[in-house]
């Protein structure tokens, strides 16, 4: 599947995060992808294939 995001977009996973909200912005891309909390402001750097598997949708680029 051809995933469309880039840098500042807001994404939705499929899992939330324990804060409660599955929203999340990407603050980095390359061989990894850093994504932050829109509600706590945590941030998680993942591999982008584990990345690509988790992702929902992107909601806005």
């Amino acid at each position: 599947m051809n995933h469309k995001y880039q840098l500042g977009s807001i994404v939705i996973m499929k899992k939330p995060h324990p804060c409660g909200t599955n929203e999340w912005e990407i603050t980095r891309v390359g061989a990894d992808i850093k994504i932050k909390c829109r509600h706590c402001g945590r941030t998680i750097l993942l591999p982008r294939i584990e990345f690509n598997k988790k992702l929902k949708k992107v909601v806005e680029l």
